[in-house]
């Protein structure tokens, strides 16, 4: 009896070593003060300015959990849970866990294979843009093209093979017609990019695809009046690049945005974008960073073009803590009405048309 419980013991200890797992809690606050002129007055007939307080302007706050069980054989179990949220005022963004709610495998060898919700292909130009996606940034100028999340979503990640890594996301549209027939609220049309990446010392260099299909049509656009065109629905084609120098870093990128059948579209909603960026990154010291950027975007039918211009920094209190700052300008052609925020055509922040738009923020950010 005593030999079958040390046995019995002995294979607890073993499978308990084997099946190693942990659960990590994780997060980041942020928070500050903006200040932004440009803003269409109660009249509409002319602009006013405005302090307010805000969260998220230089990254979501947010929380997690992400977890690792091993499971032998050089093979893990992951997950990753992870909602969005105002820091001033506490409110959740859409669902509890509106930015990630995967399950997958992964192998040090073979990649990692995920499935759930997470965020979108095209918010890899996070590593690209100066100002890190930013409230103010590579969002702004495409009205939150590429920085949205996916359902359904079913994604891999290699590892890097002689300085390249692949990505890919396949997201399915779940109706009865494959890329998408639904007009419920929520609907999803299909969704799938790849994306590929060169790195080594001295650069890094990454090409992306991706498309979103209309969840009611199953098509890459937004027909007719009150559609927006290419924002929310078409194909996005992004280079990027990024030189090491140093102390600085060299980022810009290229993205063409396409949409494929568009008619009756009004005056003034473009159905192609042409959107780069370029900037530097100074680490003047292990604390303190410096950075200034351009943003330009031209669009077609009358569309018009707007370019912003941006500088700001970090200092770091911690390795956890820092404090932030940026200020911007957009200027506007005749007929565009781009904010520095990424707005919605017919938002009420948006300037009147073919004005300017400037704002300066401040605030301090902790993670853990």
């Amino acid at each position: 009896m005593k030999k079958a419980l040390l046995a019995a013991a002995l294979m607890s200890a073993g499978v308990i070593a084997h099946a190693q797992s942990s659960v990590t809690l994780y997060g980041r606050l942020d928070g500050g003060i903006e200040y932004m002129t440009g803003i269409p007055n109660a009249t509409g007939g002319g602009s006013s300015s405005r302090f307010r307080a805000e969260g998220g302007d230089w990254g979501t706050s947010l929380w997690g959990m992400k977890g690792v069980e091993d499971i032998g054989g050089g093979n893990q179990v992951v997950f990753k849970l992870e909602n969005g949220f105002g820091l001033m005022n506490g409110a959740a963004q859409g669902n509890l866990f509106n930015r990630w709610a995967t399950v997958g495998l992964s192998n040090a060898n073979y990649g990692t294979f995920t499935m759930g919700r997470m965020l979108y292909i095209s918010n890899g130009v996070w590593d690209f843009d100066p100002f890190g996606q930013s409230s103010w940034s590579s969002a702004s100028l495409v009205r939150g093209r590429n920085w949205p999340q996916s359902s359904n979503n079913f994604a891999y990640q290699s590892p890097k093979w002689g300085g390249f890594d692949f990505y890919g996301q396949y997201s399915l549209s779940n109706q009865t017609k494959w890329n998408g027939n639904s007009t419920a609220p929520g609907a999803q049309g299909r969704e799938d990019g790849l994306q590929l990446t060169y790195t080594n010392a001295l650069f890094q260099v990454r090409g992306i695809y991706d498309e979103i299909r209309n969840p009611a049509t199953g098509q890459l656009n937004n027909n007719g009046v009150g559609g927006d065109g290419a924002f929310s629905f078409s194909r996005e084609y992004t280079a990027a690049a990024n030189v090491f120098l140093g102390q600085f870093k060299l980022s810009g990128a290229y993205q063409a945005i396409r949409t494929s059948g568009a008619s009756g579209v009004a005056l003034g909603t473009p159905t192609s974008l042409d959107h780069e960026w370029g900037g530097v990154t100074w680490q003047a010291t292990p604390a303190l960073a410096a950075i200034a950027a351009v943003y330009h975007v031209n669009g077609n039918n009358g569309a018009g073009n707007a370019t912003m211009y941006t500088v700001g920094g970090t200092y770091n209190l911690s390795k956890r803590t820092l404090l932030d700052i940026q200020i911007a300008s957009v200027r506007n052609s005749k007929n565009a009405n781009f904010s520095l925020e990424a707005n919605g055509i017919g938002n009420a922040d948006n300037p009147l048309g073919g004005h300017s738009q400037s704002g300066v923020y401040a605030g301090i950010q902790h993670s853990f």
